[in-house]
């Protein structure tokens, strides 16, 4: 096996063995995204922004 495929397992394992951890670095990187894009538009586009947030984690599984 090489060093690749060890580091791919080690990754998967901890994946399936941490979901929490990972769902609350998700949000917040989906959160500081969505934030950024708010203030690059100026708020004109927030509803649209939040929606996508909101679908960008939906997909993401929590």
């Amino acid at each position: 096996m090489s060093m690749f495929d060890e580091l791919k397992d080690k990754a998967a394992d901890f994946i399936k063995d941490n979901p929490d951890k990972l769902e609350g670095v998700s949000d917040s990187i989906l959160e500081k995204a969505a934030d950024l894009a708010d203030e690059k538009t100026g708020g004109k586009f927030t509803s649209q922004i939040e929606g996508f947030e909101q679908k960008a984690d939906d997909a993401i599984g929590g």
